[in-house]
């Protein structure tokens, strides 16, 4: 499917998904998110996808949302808007396959949200990350949600609460971000992620994905009752049964294509 702000490509097993209005440093606009949701989709229904990098084009990672494209909307409008980005949010998460967010300059707002939901992300050196919300009139109460999740709350609450930036090398000591590299090796090192994250059974690593979504804000009981049936189960697939006979043999495990 032709885009008119997502650009995909895909080699080897690698997809990657590029917003691409730098423009608009990216600014996700309710059509732009649509787009999103179905580029990513269509990646991770390809059969030979194992991982997605998620980019940017310009020097702009994202700059949250359009506004041009909220000043206008009435409540069921805004409603709206805010649903098709939960949307795009959740559909990260749900993808079969890791998703590696590849980030330069700012990600602000729901840009910053953004990075929070992708499985992983490698950030450029000058990269910066902000929920600048809290400087003026309209906090950030949607990205919150993602950036609670992953930097925890005390260190949420001083960027919501601020809306100050944070550079690159803060979001890696925080947890918003895996690596931290130069501009030059970005492309690179992003992929070399997304590739390690993928290696192995696609299907087993699916379930893992989910598992960790379901359980992360489960109490320790309830999470264990969930993670021992979902490895249990997964223990008696092709699969999970040649990673068990693999290791007895002392060899390799060999998996098929994602069924």
């Amino acid at each position: 499917m032709r885009h008119q702000h997502v650009l995909t490509a895909a080699a080897d097993g690698l997809a990657t998904v590029t917003m691409n209005r730098p423009d608009r440093r990216n600014a996700l606009s309710e059509a732009h998110m649509t787009e999103l949701i179905a580029a990513l989709q269509d990646a991770g229904a390809a059969p030979d996808t194992r991982a997605i990098v998620l980019a940017a084009a310009g020097p702009v990672f994202s700059a949250g949302h359009d506004f041009a494209d909220m000043a206008e909307r009435d409540l069921d409008g805004m409603r709206r808007l805010l649903a098709t980005c939960t949307e795009l949010m959740l559909t990260v998460q749900r993808l079969p396959q890791p998703v590696v967010a590849r980030v330069q300059g700012i990600a602000t707002a729901a840009g910053c949200q953004l990075v929070a939901s992708c499985d992983l992300a490698v950030a450029a050196e000058d990269a910066t990350f902000a929920t600048p919300g809290g400087k003026g009139g309209w906090f950030c109460t949607t990205p919150m949600v993602a950036v609670v999740r992953a930097v925890g709350r005390k260190r949420a609450l001083e960027m919501l609460l601020t809306g100050d930036p944070i550079d690159a090398r803060t979001a890696l000591a925080w947890g918003l971000v895996n690596r931290v590299v130069s501009q030059a090796n970005l492309v690179a090192e992003t992929e070399a992620l997304a590739r390690a994250a993928s290696r192995g059974s696609l299907g087993s690593k699916a379930l893992g994905k989910r598992a960790f979504y379901d359980t992360i804000d489960l109490d320790v009981e309830a999470a264990y009752a969930h993670a021992c049936e979902v490895m249990a189960s997964s223990s008696m697939t092709a699969d999970g049964r040649e990673a068990i006979v693999a290791f007895l043999e002392k060899r390799p495990g060999v998996y098929p294509p994602r069924r």
